[in-house]
């Protein structure tokens, strides 16, 4: 029987324009301005080309994805990758606008797969929600053997439609988010920190996200609680941002 074969390390180019769109609530999430500074040193530090806007509503939402849509597709250098990040009070599969509106996730998610954003087909895009998906809170459980640390945190031809898309979810689905009002999102905060000061493919990276975020302790109205990103992934290829 002969031995396993190593995989293929088929990279996406990362040599041309880095495109970054946030969209963040900040009414009644306190908070929210410290995580908007962390993922603006972040994008500045990872060179992409950053905009962010505040309080938009349910429309506007959908508004700003079409308008970067457009924007992109209309540039006439090549572009290598799109992040997207959203953050703004949710339920399951929905996020809330300034205006008390609900926006579907799905919706926003369409304006740049491959049928509907030329210039990003078979390049990687990546969405970033911190939002509540649900309002279930997860005490969690014991786990018997090994440290465990806790701590209080305040191109082919024809490509398929949805593949090279990375969704990055703050909570899994049905689940609350946690927030602190001074230093912000743990998920963006965590994110931030790791995606600056590691090296790796992305989903390497996330995992430990999802690690450090597994580990720490959330304290609310006296309960502990523990908290989890999910991460959806279609990337056909290896993405490092470094």
């Amino acid at each position: 029987m002969s031995s396993p074969q190593p995989l293929e390390e088929e990279t996406y180019d990362m040599s041309g324009a880095r495109l970054a769109l946030t969209l963040c609530v900040t009414k009644a999430r306190e908070g929210s301005e410290a995580d908007l500074d962390a993922l603006e040193r972040m994008f500045q530090q990872l060179g992409f080309e950053s905009t962010m806007k505040r309080d938009p509503t349910a429309q506007q939402f959908q508004e700003e994805l079409e308008k970067f849509q457009q924007a992109i597709d209309a540039r006439e250098d090549f572009v290598s990758c799109a992040f997207v990040v959203l953050m703004a009070h949710g339920l399951e599969g929905r996020l809330k606008g300034k205006d008390e509106r609900m926006v579907e996730l799905e919706d926003l998610f369409q304006a740049l797969n491959n049928k509907n954003c030329r210039a990003l087909r078979a390049k990687p895009k990546v969405y970033i929600v911190q939002a509540c998906r649900g309002e279930q809170r997860d005490p969690g459980e014991p786990v018997t053997g090994g440290d465990l640390v806790m701590i209080t945190e305040d191109t082919p031809e024809t490509i398929p439609t949805y593949t090279d898309t990375l969704h990055v979810f703050s909570t899994i689905e049905g689940y609350i988010a946690y927030r602190h009002n001074q230093e912000g999102s743990y998920f963006i905060q965590t994110l931030v920190d790791v995606f600056v000061n590691k090296r790796g493919p992305i989903l390497e990276l996330l995992t430990e996200v999802t690690r450090r975020m597994a580990e720490a302790e959330m304290v609310q109205e006296g309960e502990a609680r523990k908290v989890n990103p999910e991460i959806q992934s279609t990337l056909r290829k290896r993405l490092y941002l470094q």
